[in-house]
């Protein structure tokens, strides 16, 4: 099934797959010029605790993927109105609480806290570096979009421990329009996304980095999509963060690969 969470076209694989077999398989649904994908995710039997459980071919957390995935299970079990699910996926240690509203087609997840934020230099640019657990993004502001400055980055991606993805936001810092260019090594992908959930919330830390407390909300326009940012501070710290948005969900298909 193709979903589009606000530009970052995810494809869902409902029948199951072994997972040793995820990554191999993503490679080439990927490669279907008709989905236009950026990544893949499975379906895999729900534990009792949970309404569903996905996993992404790399390992990665998604938030994203989370959200359409919530909005999915949703559809499945035949909701209507406004919902809340726990789900539980890959990338994170407990299960996510995501939102959703199916009369409006919105979605709303839970989001991991981040681990550390901090300043960086990469190429003589300065930037925040936020690590959200399996999944880190450098932002930069007023930085040309470029693989060959994404390049310069990985070194001081492949010097942190327990990645399952990594990231560069290009944020320009006058109309603060979002360009995410984002690796997932395990799934050999290097994809600049439509939109990007994880990025999303990590350019609105860098953003908010020494506010005072309170919640910050902010629509990250990117170039498929917009992801709309919740985070609450307090004492200084990010204590909660969601991502939200419009989420489109295609019928099941049947392909060879």
């Amino acid at each position: 099934m193709r979903a589009n969470p606000a530009g970052n076209i995810t494809l869902f694989v409902l029948s199951p797959v072994e997972k040793k077999d995820h990554a191999s398989l993503a490679e080439k649904l990927m490669a279907l010029e008709q989905f236009e994908a950026e990544q893949v995710g499975y379906c895999c039997e729900p534990e009792s605790d949970v309404d569903g459980h996905m996993e992404m071919s790399g390992g990665e957390f998604c938030g994203n993927a989370t959200r359409a995935y919530g909005m999915l299970v949703a559809q499945q079990k035949k909701m209507t109105g406004k919902e809340s699910l726990k789900i539980r996926v890959s990338g994170c240690d407990h299960p996510v609480k995501v939102d959703v509203d199916m009369e409006a087609q919105t979605a709303r997840s839970e989001m991991p806290l981040p681990r550390f934020v901090r300043r960086e230099l990469v190429e003589g640019k300065e930037g925040v570096l936020v690590h959200l657990g399996g999944i880190a993004h450098f932002v930069v502001e007023n930085v040309e979009p470029s693989l060959a400055f994404f390049e310069q980055a990985e070194t001081m991606f492949r010097g942190l421990n327990d990645l399952d993805a990594y990231g560069v936001m290009f944020l320009d810092g006058k109309t603060h329009r979002l360009t995410p260019l984002v690796k997932v090594p395990a799934a050999n992908s290097l994809f600049w996304e439509g939109s990007c959930g994880s990025g999303s919330l990590a350019t609105v830390i860098a953003r908010t980095e020494g506010m005072a407390d309170g919640e910050y909300a902010e629509d990250i326009i990117q170039p498929a999509g917009t992801v709309r940012v919740t985070t609450m501070r307090k004492n200084g710290r990010v204590a909660a963060a969601y991502i939200g948005g419009g989420v489109e969900l295609d019928a099941p298909v049947e392909v060879e690969v």
